[in-house]
């Protein structure tokens, strides 16, 4: 056996020279599985498993009884034949067990060197807050063996268990393996280690309801139904996202067929459903019913990475096709208070997750028949809504103050001073004269605080602008108008957008800014931004005109929207030349010259 791993290792490096290596999920998965050196693919269907497994090049000595005997010609080693080291694979090494505790025998099908699948991680390398531990990523090395194995059975089993390759002390994986289930083409869990003994029990009659017994693999999607209340500034959602087969309990479909919702029967089914949920929604906002407004119903795919609209019908399977209706409140601020009542209740729908998203992160909860009213209340003590404000120039930028009172005494004494010296040469008495002047000057300086008037300053006596404060003043404007979008009306938007631009560039902004944060995969809804940071920044004072700015800047706009507890991102770089010059007494941008605008979050490649 040393003889053998020694040799497996010399085909290793063997394997490394013939392989040269090459070189991105929305919803967020935490635990790094998809990540993990080894994955494994499982499909359980109706007469047999099947698993594509991709084994790390660093990790073959762990799964030697599966390299063909090819790759040990000329040697003299004695390997057991292909059909004895498959018993012992199934037995030993990864085992399936049914619900009568026999091993399940594993055939090889196929068997090849590949890349590792892509299965891209926003969050790899970033922290976890659950755990303190880091996120990991993929490994660099990006090649694998490729497996294809088939456990068959005869009778479904009520439940399978499966077992990794298990360290004989400490009874855990010799090797990090990542997996996700499938039963009939229903996701089971989503991608969590397999690092000890799990056991599956199986739903035949509706394979969305099959699940494993440990809670840390459970699958994202908790339930048939599900139902989100995203409390934000200026707006309260109710989003509800549901199984098609579940709401068959409460809706006549409509449809043709038992398996499958047809390309043309896609629209007609999600008007059904939108209106359905509209009609029956039970939103209370500090305890005011407010006018629902419907504001997006879609089919919605769910994969072992992410969640995404489909844009475009298509056939999809009654099993697993899933509907998310998102009916929107417009409030002013953030409310106080807001409650959801659920009523709808099935045999198989006795508990639906209802989770509360605001600011401060997300509230799982569930109802029930017996406690079916889902309450969030305001907790949020030190959070302050984003604000648009003026920026305001500063007065002594633009204007002087000239002390009234105290120029008038001063202007008064001239004319004494012509009297006193007309009485001087004539001999006259002074001292009432004199007197008077002196008042006069001792009024003009107890008065110079007082009854000031503002002129505007000379072109010639502006002073020029700082850079440090030229660039908190590009900051401001910036960050005003990314804030204007948080507002859902047009006119709304528009009215924010006019305390930072001029006129001439607000429909220009407004359509730019309108395309530039659409995250696809959320339906084309527009991302808050929640971070602008200015990269880079040349200063340049306008010739003609005194307090005008020229600045060449780059900046990155970061910007998240959450649907049914999942946080969607995007993250555009920007450069652009930007003329900002005091309009009525506030700073706006005059001129907008975009040069570059690119898109640099982890799905910067994909259409997304």
């Amino acid at each position: 056996m040393k003889r053998t791993s020694l040799l497996i290792i010399s085909f290793l490096i063997f394997f490394c020279c013939i392989f040269r290596t090459t070189a991105q999920a929305d919803w967020i998965n935490l635990s790094g599985a998809e990540s993990a050196p080894n994955t494994a693919e499982i499909y359980i269907n109706d007469d047999h498993v099947r698993i594509e497994l991709e084994i790390f090049v660093h990790d073959m000595v762990t799964f030697e009884r599966l390299i063909p005997d090819d790759f040990f010609k000329g040697t003299n080693i004695k390997r057991p034949a292909l059909a004895e080291r498959m018993r012992l694979f199934s037995e030993e090494d990864f085992q399936i067990i049914d619900d009568k505790g026999r091993n399940l025998q594993g055939e090889l099908k196929l068997i090849e060197p590949r890349f590792r699948k892509e299965r891209p991680s926003l969050y790899a390398g970033k922290i976890n807050p659950y755990t303190g531990q880091r996120i990991p990523g993929p490994p660099e090395d990006k090649r694998v063996l490729y497996v294809e194995l088939v456990y068959p059975f005869k009778k479904k089993p009520t439940s399978l268990t499966f077992i990794p390759p298990l360290d004989e002390k400490f009874k855990t994986s010799k090797v990090a393996i990542g997996f996700i289930t499938y039963h009939n083409r229903v996701p089971i869990n989503d991608f969590r280690y397999l690092s000890e003994p799990s056991t599956v029990t199986l739903d035949w009659d509706d394979p969305w309801y099959s699940e494993f017994d440990k809670k840390a693999l459970k699958r994202w999607q908790r339930g048939g139904v599900m139902s989100f209340l995203y409390i934000e500034p200026y707006e309260v959602r109710h989003e509800i996202l549901a199984r098609v087969k579940d709401l068959e309990a409460w809706i006549d479909l409509g449809l043709r067929g038992n398996e499958f919702i047809e390309e043309d029967e896609n629209e007609q089914l999600k008007k059904r459903v939108g209106e359905f949920f509209l009609q029956r929604d039970k939103v209370l906002i500090d305890g005011k019913q407010l006018r629902p407004i419907l504001d997006r119903t879609a089919f919605v795919k769910y994969t072992m990475t992410r969640t995404f609209f489909i844009e475009q019908p298509e056939q999809l399977p009654i099993n697993t096709a899933l509907v998310g209706v998102i009916i929107t409140y417009l409030t002013e601020g953030i409310p106080q208070e807001v409650t959801s009542e659920w009523d709808l209740w099935s045999d198989r729908v006795q508990k639906v997750p209802a989770d509360a998203v605001d600011p401060a992160g997300p509230f799982p909860s569930h109802v029930t028949p017996d406690d079916n009213i889902l309450t969030w209340t305001n907790f949020l003590k030190t959070y302050k809504i984003p604000t648009v404000a003026k920026i305001e120039v500063a007065e002594s930028l633009t204007t002087m103050k000239i002390p009234l009172a105290s120029a008038l005494c001063l202007l008064a004494v001239l004319p004494l001073g012509l009297q006193i010296r007309k009485r001087r040469k004539n001999g006259k008495p002074l001292s009432l004269y004199i007197g008077l002047v002196v008042v006069l000057i001792a009024g003009s300086v107890l008065l110079y605080p007082l009854l000031k008037v503002a002129v505007a300053k000379p072109a010639a006596m502006v002073p020029k602008m700082s850079d440090k404060d030229a660039v908190v003043v590009l900051d401001s404007l910036l960050k005003n108008i990314y804030r204007s979008f948080d507002f859902r009306e047009e006119e709304a938007v528009y009215d924010r957008l006019a305390t930072s631009v001029s006129g001439d560039l607000l429909s220009e902004i407004y359509l730019q800014n309108r395309r530039s944060l659409v995250v696809t995969q959320a339906g084309g809804a527009r991302a808050r931004v929640k971070e602008v940071e200015i990269l880079d920044v040349d200063i340049n004072h306008l010739k003609d005109r005194p307090l005008g700015l020229l600045f060449h800047a780059k900046w990155t706009a970061m910007g998240t929207v959450g649907h049914w507890g999942h946080i969607h991102m995007r993250k555009n770089q920007y450069e652009a030349n930007i003329n900002v010059e005091p309009v009525d007494g506030a700073w706006k941008i005059t001129d907008l010259e975009l040069l570059e605008e690119k898109r640099i979050d982890s799905y910067a490649g994909s259409k997304t």
